[in-house]
């Protein structure tokens, strides 16, 4: 007779065998559920913003891109273009004097 106390955990789902479960039908019913929910017009700009961020963290990611020069140049042009713009000055107002009319 031989007791087990500590029983196998089963097999954990990996991620790529989660990923391979999405097919062509799939994507297609999240495309169009994303066509109904942000419309035809609003659809391509989330595209490109998408595509976007994810080049922009994949240069972060990889540091082929060097941004933090550019950063601070950026900064430094802007202080230089604006310039504060002066301080109104308030002119006191004339005092309201009630006068007495005798006539």
């Amino acid at each position: 007779m031989r007791l087990t106390l500590i029983r196998r955990l089963p097999n954990p789902v990996t991620m790529g065998q989660m990923l391979g479960n999405i097919g062509p039908l799939e994507i297609l019913v999240v495309l169009i559920i994303a066509l109904v929910v942000f419309g035809p017009k609003r659809l391509p700009e989330l595209g490109s913003s998408l595509g976007r961020g994810i080049r922009e963290f994949r240069d972060t990611v990889t540091g082929e891109k060097d941004d933090d020069d550019d950063d601070v140049k950026t900064l430094n042009a802007s202080k230089a273009t604006t310039a504060p713009a002066p301080a109104p000055v308030e002119q006191p107002a004339e005092p309201e004097v009630a006068h007495d009319k005798q006539g």
